[in-house]
Order: C-alpha cells, then sequence, then structure tokens
C-alpha cells in the first residue's frame, strides 16, 4: 500500500508562521482525521501537499517518492472553497476534469456516470452547478475528487453544509476508498464524525502536530476518569472523605453521578473509589469515562495555550 508523508514542512507568510516542522504520515488504506482551530495550519498543509502552495522546507512524498506534478495527477483532491466552475454542467464538468488527469473521453464519461450514480446526484448531472443546493454542489465536489480514481485522497471539510443523508454517503465512499488501499486524509471541526470514521487522528496547534494517534491512544493519559452514580445523593457526599485521599480528585458532579480521577492503574485507588461510594449502600453505577474526541481536543489545546480556549470549544461543537 501507498504511504503519504508530511515531513517538516515549514511555511511563514510575512511574521507569521504558519506551518512549523509540520509532520505526519497517512499509511495506505487508513482513514487519517486532521484536526485543529481555525488558523492551525490544516489547509496550508493540504494546499502544499497539492502544489497550491509551496513550503519554505520539507517535503511531500507519496509511496517513497516526491509528490510532484506528475505524482499529483494521481491525487483527488477536496478543497473547503468550493472550485467548481458554477455555470458549467455538473456531467461536462467532471468529464472535463477527469480528462484533465489523463482519461479518455469514454473512460471520463463511464467515471462520471458511476461517480453522479454513486453520489445521489445522477439526475442533476445536466443541471448548472450554481442551480444546486449547497449539498449537491459539495457532493459534485467530491465527485470531481474521486472522477480520476486517485491513489490518495485530500479532503478539506469535506462534511460542510450536508445534511445526514448525504453524511452517510460521503461517510460510506471515505471507507470504500481506504478499504481499497487508498490514503485518505481528511480535516473536519465535526469531531464526532472523526472520531467515528477515522483510525487515526492528528490535532493540529499554531502549525505544528501537537497529538497523535488512534483515539485509543489519545484517551492514553496518566490519569483515568471513573464515573459513580449513587441513588439520592445529588450533591455527592459519599465522596467527601475521597477529599484527603492523597491519589483521589473529585472532578465533578451532574445530577447523581460524580466523576472523580485517578491514576491510571491504580488499584489501590480505585478500591478507596469503591468502598466510599458502597458505604451509602446505594451505588447504582461504577464505570470509567472514556473521553470523547471532543474532550480530548479541547483538553489538549486548552492544556497548550488557554488562550485559545474559544477556538477549541468552537471546534468542539
Amino acid at each position: 500500500m501507498t504511504d503519504l508523508v508530511i515531513s517538516g514542512l515549514k511555511k511563514k507568510f510575512g511574521t507569521l508562521q504558519a506551518l512549523d516542522d509540520m509532520s505526519f504520515t497517512v499509511h495506505g488504506g487508513e482513514i487519517f482525521g486532521f484536526v485543529g482551530s481555525n488558523g492551525a495550519g490544516k489547509s496550508t498543509t493540504m494546499r502544499i501537499a497539492l502544489g497550491v502552495l509551496s513550503a519554505d522546507e520539507g517535503e511531500v512524498t507519496l509511496g517513497g517518492k516526491p509528490l510532484d506534478l506528475a505524482a499529483r495527477r494521481r491525487v483527488g483532491y477536496m478543497p473547503e472553497e468550493r472550485g467548481l466552475y458554477p455555470k458549467m454542467k455538473v456531467g461536462e464538468q467532471l468529464i472535463y476534469l477527469a480528462r484533465l488527469h489523463g482519461l479518455s473521453q469514454e473512460e471520463a464519461k463511464d467515471a462520471m456516470e458511476r461517480w453522479t450514480d454513486r453520489l445521489g446526484i445522477a439526475a442533476r448531472r445536466d443541471d448548472d452547478v450554481q442551480k444546486l443546493s449547497l449539498g449537491n454542489q459539495q457532493r459534485v465536489q467530491l465527485a470531481a475528487a474521486l472522477v480520476h480514481d486517485p491513489e490518495v485522497l485530500i479532503l478539506d471539510e469535506p462534511f460542510s453544509g450536508l445534511d445526514p443523508v448525504a453524511v452517510n454517503v460521503m461517510s460510506s465512499v471515505l471507507v470504500e476508498r481506504a478499504k481499497a488501499g487508498v490514503p485518505v486524509v481528511f480535516s473536519s471541526h465535526q469531531l464526532d464524525l472523526v472520531e467515528r470514521l477515522c483510525d487515526r487522528v492528528g490535532i493540529v496547534r499554531n502549525g505544528q502536530m501537537i497529538a497523535e494517534g488512534t483515539i485509543d491512544e489519545l484517551r492514553s493519559t496518566p490519569r483515568t476518569l471513573i464515573d459513580v452514580t449513587v441513588a439520592d445523593d445529588s450533591t455527592g457526599s459519599w465522596a467527601l472523605p475521597l477529599k484527603s485521599h492523597p491519589s483521589v480528585e473529585i472532578e465533578g458532579q451532574e445530577g447523581f453521578t460524580t466523576r472523580v480521577s485517578i491514576p491510571t492503574g491504580d488499584a489501590s485507588a480505585r478500591s478507596a473509589v469503591v468502598d466510599a461510594a458502597a458505604r451509602t449502600g446505594n451505588l447504582t453505577q461504577f464505570r470509567d469515562h472514556h473521553r470523547s474526541l471532543a474532550e480530548l481536543f479541547q483538553n489538549v489545546v486548552v492544556t497548550e495555550d488557554p488562550a485559545e480556549s474559544d477556538d477549541a470549544k468552537e471546534a468542539a461543537k
């Protein structure tokens, strides 16, 4: 399988350091989620990979070879700002774009028909792009990225503006492409989708990759969160004795559930929490709390720079 490797990218716009040693790998056959606050460097990285921008330092390789102009013909790219000709018909435009990637007229027509069928826009082939809804324009944009059967997919905010049905269609297409061995990387602020679809995730801040791995790897932290529910105790009074415990921290209360944290793997601290809750005789739930990607993202970004907390909260929505 072919790997897409981003290695040591640096890019400066005036005094702004947009990318600062940006590095990560997207393996063939996996979906990689690229997340970060607005202005973190996601789109700049993708544009450098496509050759739209040049890097000050670093390189992009595909299958161990530089991603030069010839290799970029094998890339499927979906920009955040739609890059379609608004007054050109959908079918004609997709055939034209496929021809630019080297397909014959017959191959291009077959590919156009296949992907417009697959994405649910076959009835729109003779419509001008500008007459389509934003969601259908997004489907055409994805078809444009796929029509030449690319060896790698780079998608910038592909789910923006889509209804739930279109989200499911696009999700299934990305999964299919990955299963076919294609490295797929996409950026998104819809972290629930990233968590559901991606094999690995990279969290970006100030032009650097600050956390990377599977969701389980990103969840692997020095402390474990536990949700403890005690019936008839909405104040968490059962946990008051734990405040003197050297390893247990009380994180918060919601309804009858108290969230505590303990050092990961600390069996004695876990037993202390169980014992304290069980003494009430009304313990109804005791389970580890698995952080969502939205929580992980906000924790990483805010911990690194509290001034960016508003951007982090926006991206976590």
